[in-house]
């Protein structure tokens, strides 16, 4: 198993810290961002995404030269429509319901479920989440993977800021992990719904930057006894 980093964090609020952080790239993905993909063909404003892809490529880009951890998240449905939301939920609100109704989205297999080329995640050294639901930890392997490699600290980047970047979030936060939302490195369709999230992750979750104000304040933690 490789040996996971740990860097010094200057934190502004106490002393530096000690920490082993991971960059989680949530649902960069085709279906949401590419004009082409369903979302695109469904008529949202898929440039809303894809102003945050400069921000997040630049952030794996300088991820992969510390050698830090890397995790792509992916959507994904069965083609039969069998884990669709409307087959367990009753209560849907109308938009989402709708969507569900208008178009198969992010179908396992499809070029429509693929990470953008843009972001190109490596399969022999990331590792990749498929998941069902809003959160990354719902029904996925996530947890046994960082637990494994000993990551203390998520990195959060991706889309959407308010559905599936928060979720997984908060529940990284809830079971235990110190969270980081890149601001630059996230987008939502709602500006306002952007917002409120950075919003609510400054003020009781963890710490809100951009992707250049975080990497600057990292620096390899060169205590052989302290990096384990």
């Amino acid at each position: 198993m490789p040996q996971i980093p740990k860097f010094l964090f200057k934190n502004d609020t106490r002393d530096d810290l000690v920490i082993a952080p991971a960059l989680f790239i949530i649902d960069a993905q085709n279906c949401f961002i590419s004009p082409k993909g369903s979302y695109g063909e469904m008529g949202f404003e898929t440039k809303k995404y894809e102003t945050a892809v400069p921000t997040m490529a630049n952030a794996v880009k300088k991820a992969r030269r510390l050698g830090m951890p890397i995790f792509f998240s992916k959507a994904v449905r069965e083609a039969s429509g069998l884990d669709n939301l409307d087959r367990v939920h009753k209560i849907l609100p109308k938009a989402r319901r709708e969507r569900i109704r208008r178009t198969p989205l992010c179908v396992r297999g499809t070029w429509d479920s693929e990470i953008i080329k843009e972001i190109t995640a490596d399969p022999q050294k990331d590792y990749i989440v498929e998941k069902r639901r809003d959160s990354a930890f719902y029904g996925t392997e996530l947890e046994v993977w960082l637990k494994a490699l000993g990551i203390d600290t998520l990195v959060f980047a991706g889309i959407d800021t308010a559905i599936c970047v928060e979720s997984t979030l908060r529940d990284a936060f809830n079971v235990g992990y110190d969270v980081i939302l890149l601001s630059d490195a996230t987008a939502s369709l709602n500006t306002s719904h952007y917002s409120g999230t950075l919003e609510k992750v400054g003020a009781n979750f963890g710490l809100v930057m951009t992707t250049d104000a975080f990497f600057a304040k990292l620096k390899k933690n060169e205590d052989k006894k302290g990096n384990g």
